[in-house]
């Protein structure tokens, strides 16, 4: 199942955990710091199809996109099981210089379809703790 995310949601839900961390970790007080783990980083300007990354659940797809033509630009990308290429969902669809995080509550072994024209685009896979999945809020 795919959730979206606000990517300001996100930013204020990563920003409050380093606030509190960092409050919270005066000295004589014990503090573990929750932080995505970057699994993969896929950055490109044309179509493609990823290599393959493996994630445990829960985990994220952080995307952004760049371009000087909008609404002439469209970017997709597509979740795809590997190595059989099954269709899993789509993450996004745009034709508008955008950003956003879907949240991923099963894991596996994945590559994404990238179909781009005249768009930059960076997509990070992040591996996220329970923790921080449960204070994502479905856009």
């Amino acid at each position: 199942m795919i959730n979206n995310t606000s990517r300001s949601a996100v930013g204020k839900t990563l920003l409050r955990t380093i606030l509190i961390t960092a409050v919270v970790g005066l000295p004589g007080i014990v503090s573990v710091a929750n932080a995505a783990e970057l699994v993969k980083e896929f950055t490109g300007r044309d179509s493609t199809t990823t290599d393959e990354f493996e994630v445990e659940a829960p985990w994220i797809i952080d995307w952004r996109t760049r371009g000087d033509y909008p609404g002439r630009m469209g970017f997709e990308a597509t979740l795809i099981e590997a190595p059989r290429g099954d269709y899993v969902g789509k993450v996004v669809t745009t034709r508008w210089v955008d950003n956003g995080v879907k949240l991923f509550n099963e894991g596996g072994r994945y590559r994404i379809r990238v179909d781009s024209n005249l768009m930059e685009w960076t997509i990070k896979i992040e591996q996220l703790t329970k923790k921080e999945a449960e204070e994502y809020t479905p856009k």
